[in-house]
Protein backbone atom coordinates (compact mmCIF):
# COMPACT_ATOMS: atom_id res chain seq x y z
CA UNK A 1 0.00 0.00 0.00
CA UNK A 2 0.84 3.74 -0.31
CA UNK A 3 2.79 4.82 2.66
CA UNK A 4 4.06 8.90 2.88
CA UNK A 5 6.78 8.90 5.86
CA UNK A 6 7.91 12.06 6.92
CA UNK A 7 11.00 12.98 8.84
CA UNK A 8 13.26 15.52 10.27
CA UNK A 9 10.67 17.99 12.26
CA UNK A 10 11.94 19.44 15.58
CA UNK A 11 12.44 22.28 17.85
CA UNK A 12 14.25 25.24 16.56
CA UNK A 13 15.03 29.07 17.08
CA UNK A 14 13.49 32.06 15.38
CA UNK A 15 15.64 32.68 12.82
CA UNK A 16 17.27 29.21 12.24
CA UNK A 17 16.84 25.63 9.63
CA UNK A 18 15.28 22.62 9.09
CA UNK A 19 15.11 20.69 6.72
CA UNK A 20 11.80 18.15 5.80
CA UNK A 21 12.52 15.16 3.85
CA UNK A 22 9.52 12.84 3.02
CA UNK A 23 9.77 9.46 1.70
CA UNK A 24 7.18 7.52 -0.60
CA UNK A 25 6.54 3.89 -1.19
CA UNK A 26 3.73 2.02 -3.03
CA UNK A 27 3.50 4.87 -5.78
CA UNK A 28 4.98 5.00 -9.03
CA UNK A 29 6.79 8.24 -7.82
CA UNK A 30 7.09 10.31 -10.82
CA UNK A 31 3.05 10.17 -11.54
CA UNK A 32 2.88 12.20 -8.43
CA UNK A 33 2.57 15.81 -7.84
CA UNK A 34 4.22 16.03 -4.30
CA UNK A 35 2.90 18.09 -2.01
CA UNK A 36 3.83 20.22 1.90
CA UNK A 37 0.80 20.72 4.48
CA UNK A 38 0.92 22.18 7.54
CA UNK A 39 -1.64 22.61 10.53
CA UNK A 40 -0.94 25.08 13.41
CA UNK A 41 -3.31 24.09 16.69
CA UNK A 42 -6.70 25.40 16.08
CA UNK A 43 -6.64 26.02 12.46
CA UNK A 44 -7.02 24.59 9.46
CA UNK A 45 -4.70 22.26 7.36
CA UNK A 46 -2.81 24.63 5.07
CA UNK A 47 -1.13 24.43 1.86
CA UNK A 48 2.90 25.45 1.85
CA UNK A 49 4.33 24.24 -1.14
CA UNK A 50 3.96 21.44 -4.29
CA UNK A 51 6.20 19.93 -6.84
CA UNK A 52 5.62 18.44 -10.09
CA UNK A 53 6.75 14.83 -10.98
CA UNK A 54 9.71 16.16 -13.07
CA UNK A 55 10.33 19.30 -10.31
CA UNK A 56 9.99 22.14 -13.00
CA UNK A 57 6.75 23.38 -11.99
CA UNK A 58 6.80 24.88 -8.21
CA UNK A 59 3.99 26.78 -6.21
CA UNK A 60 4.93 28.06 -2.80
CA UNK A 61 2.44 29.85 -0.37
CA UNK A 62 2.79 33.37 -0.03
CA UNK A 63 3.82 32.89 3.54
CA UNK A 64 6.94 30.72 2.60
CA UNK A 65 7.77 32.49 -0.18
CA UNK A 66 11.63 33.40 -0.35
CA UNK A 67 11.69 31.52 2.90
CA UNK A 68 11.02 27.66 1.79
CA UNK A 69 12.27 25.56 -0.98
CA UNK A 70 10.52 22.21 -2.24
CA UNK A 71 12.48 19.51 -3.56
CA UNK A 72 12.48 16.00 -5.12
CA UNK A 73 14.51 13.14 -5.82
CA UNK A 74 13.14 10.63 -8.15
CA UNK A 75 15.43 8.44 -7.89
CA UNK A 76 15.09 8.24 -4.06
CA UNK A 77 11.13 8.42 -3.91
CA UNK A 78 11.91 11.30 -1.75
CA UNK A 79 10.45 15.12 -1.46
CA UNK A 80 11.99 17.67 0.70
CA UNK A 81 11.13 21.12 2.29
CA UNK A 82 14.20 22.99 3.06
CA UNK A 83 12.89 25.91 5.54
CA UNK A 84 15.27 28.89 5.82
CA UNK A 85 14.44 32.20 8.41
CA UNK A 86 11.68 30.12 10.41
CA UNK A 87 9.19 32.50 12.38
CA UNK A 88 7.49 31.01 15.32
CA UNK A 89 4.28 31.40 13.09
CA UNK A 90 5.81 28.43 11.19
CA UNK A 91 5.46 26.10 14.26
CA UNK A 92 2.61 23.33 13.04
CA UNK A 93 2.59 19.38 12.43
CA UNK A 94 3.88 19.24 8.64
CA UNK A 95 2.16 16.75 6.23
CA UNK A 96 3.66 15.43 2.82
CA UNK A 97 0.72 14.53 -0.06
CA UNK A 98 0.38 12.94 -3.14
CA UNK A 99 -1.62 13.37 -5.71
CA UNK A 100 -1.80 13.17 -9.64
CA UNK A 101 -1.38 15.51 -12.30
CA UNK A 102 -1.28 19.24 -11.40
CA UNK A 103 -0.35 20.93 -8.00
CA UNK A 104 -3.75 22.07 -6.09
CA UNK A 105 -3.58 24.39 -3.38
CA UNK A 106 -6.60 22.39 -1.33
CA UNK A 107 -6.26 19.14 1.12
CA UNK A 108 -8.83 17.83 -0.08
CA UNK A 109 -8.13 17.04 -3.74
CA UNK A 110 -4.81 15.27 -2.65
CA UNK A 111 -5.12 11.27 -2.62
CA UNK A 112 -2.45 9.91 -0.40
CA UNK A 113 -0.90 11.19 3.00
CA UNK A 114 1.85 10.82 5.69
CA UNK A 115 1.43 11.16 9.80
CA UNK A 116 2.54 14.47 9.30
CA UNK A 117 6.27 15.47 11.69
CA UNK A 118 5.97 18.39 13.75
CA UNK A 119 7.88 21.88 13.87
CA UNK A 120 8.31 23.72 16.84
CA UNK A 121 9.88 27.23 16.09
CA UNK A 122 10.75 29.32 19.21
CA UNK A 123 11.21 33.17 19.68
Amino acid sequence: QVQLVESGGGLVQAGGSLRLSCAASGLTFTRYVMGWFRQAPGKEREFVAGVTWSGGGIVYADSVKGRFTISRDNAKNTVYLQMNSLKPEDTAVYYCAARPWNILTTSDKYDYWGRGTQLAVSS
